[in-house]
């Protein structure tokens, strides 16, 4: 994360148990306050929404996801199977 990004503040609504959720990070250490947990929570999200796209990409550069061929190849290759 980037610390010596400029700041904004902003207003939003959310559902009494986010707020709930992110106060106990805070209270239990996890976080620096609410804005520092909802900041992490939005560059996770924007991290797994630009795997999704690179995947996209990735797939219709090869014809699609791995099959269950390629896939069990991996996997033994990985040493994740015995």
């Amino acid at each position: 994360m980037i610390m010596s990004m400029t700041r904004q503040k902003i207003a939003i609504t959310l559902p009494e148990e986010q707020v709930a959720a992110a106060r106990r990070a805070v209270a239990e250490g996890r976080a620096a306050s609410v804005s520092a947990y909802i900041s992490q929570a939005l560059t996770r999200r924007t991290a797994e929404e630009e795997m999704a796209d690179m995947l996209a990409e990735i797939f219709a550069e090869t014809g699609g996801p791995p099959t269950e061929e390629e896939q069990a190849w991996a996997r033994r290759e990985l040493g994740l199977e015995p």
